[in-house]
């Protein structure tokens, strides 16, 4: 990774709290969909809503294209260790389990799930962390 600007990462313009603003809004419509149809709310997040953002902002600051494909592979590469989770999660909820240690649980077995696909993909000469 190259030096970090973080004159940029820290400076806030007025586009960034538009950003801010939209981006939550997405997030608290999904949300509020939630409240009344839990099976749309899922297909809306399902839908990669904030990689989806985040690549609209890419693009609206003129990154390269090779930059963004970057980001969707390695969106690709990431989500596939979290996708248990939404398996285990329910089941330990259904099973007796609290809210806070079912998803304290299942943070600890996606970082496992997440190092385990690193080792695996780099024996491919994959690097996901590269």
């Amino acid at each position: 990774m190259s030096k970090i600007p973080w004159d940029q990462v820290f400076s806030f313009t007025l586009l960034d709290g538009l950003k801010l603003v939209i981006t939550a809004v997405a997030i608290l419509v999904v949300t509020k969909i939630q409240l009344f149809h839990d099976k749309l709310s899922a297909l809306l997040i399902a839908l990669p809503l904030t990689s989806l953002i985040a690549m609209l902002w890419m693009h609206q600051a003129k990154q390269s294209p090779e930059r963004i494909a970057n980001h969707a592979e390695s969106t690709f590469w990431f989500v596939l260790p979290t996708l248990p989770m939404f398996l285990i999660l329910p089941w330990m909820l259904r099973h007796g389990w609290g809210f806070a240690p079912s998803l304290a649980a299942n943070c600890v077995i996606t970082v496992i799930l997440f190092w385990i696909m690193v080792a695996v993909l780099r024996r491919f000469g994959i690097d996901p962390m590269g």
